[in-house]
């Protein structure tokens, strides 16, 4: 699918990022890494949870050496009370957040048959409800700091009509719902909330799943870029959206998939 080689990206600068505190949900490995990198790269003050603390401890870790320090603590979302106090604390430990980025979710396939009440609501409970109840835990300290921006990480999958995750496909139909139906009411106060929709990024789980000469020809025949996704690509435009540089941006969907939708 490729081309030639690509020159190295140079990538803008964000200069009202600088000092601002973010907070990521599964910022521990895949998109979310690459978001806690691009953000802390950028000088803000970042804090993350994600359910794996190997991932979660090596990015850490390969920040610290680098000079970022960030705030991060295992956490599983499906317990939104746990959700809700790591936001609180990490609130506590470097600031008010000025940018939540939603990002947790999970593409395990599955058919129509197999799904049980169970299964649903397992579904729902990593891939939809936490947005919902990390916004309810940022919103005040955004109110108190005079406005924030909120990006959900929305997908294409389900507008190009996959077909192996259902569940996956209505929970993340319903992050445009959620991001329309609060920014009225958000807006009032300064804060922006808008959906990042990706493309197929090639993440290492990705890769390591589903990337298989079928998968191949499929990007070849749909994206209109030669280039894969890859995790940074997603964080540019999250970038952009924390910043004042997308200050009058909110209520939309920014779709990042090399064409494909």
């Amino acid at each position: 699918m490729s081309r030639a080689p690509l020159a190295a990206p140079d990538y803008a600068s964000f200069p009202s990022l600088r000092g601002r505190a973010v907070f990521v949900t599964g910022g521990g490995s895949g998109i979310g890494a690459a978001l806690v990198l691009a953000f802390a790269e950028q000088g803000a003050r970042v804090a993350f949870i994600d359910i794996d603390e190997a991932s979660s401890r090596s990015l850490a870790h390969h920040l610290a050496e680098a000079g970022h320090k960030v705030w991060w603590r295992l956490c599983d979302v499906r317990d939104v009370a746990a959700l809700q106090a790591a936001i609180n604390d990490a609130a506590m430990a470097i600031g008010d957040f000025h940018v939540l980025v939603n990002n947790v979710a999970s593409d395990d396939r599955h058919t129509l048959e197999s799904v049980t009440p169970e299964y649903w609501d397992q579904r729902m409970a990593i891939n939809e409800r936490p947005a919902f109840f990390a916004i309810q835990a940022v919103v005040p300290g955004m109110r108190r700091l005079g406005g924030g921006s909120v990006i959900n990480l929305g997908s294409t999958g389900w507008q190009t009509k996959a077909a192996a995750y259902p569940c996956y496909a209505i929970a993340k139909s319903s992050v445009n719902g959620l991001t329309r139906g609060l920014a009225a009411s958000l807006g009032q106060d300064r804060i922006r909330i808008n959906t990042v929709s990706p493309g197929w990024v090639m993440t290492q789980r990705q890769v390591k799943l589903w990337l298989d000469a079928a998968g191949e020809q499929e990007l070849a025949r749909n994206q209109c870029l030669p280039d894969k996704l890859q995790p940074e690509d997603i964080a540019r435009m999250v970038l952009f959206l924390a910043s004042d540089d997308g200050r009058m941006c909110t209520a939309q969907e920014f779709k990042v998939d090399a064409g494909w939708s």
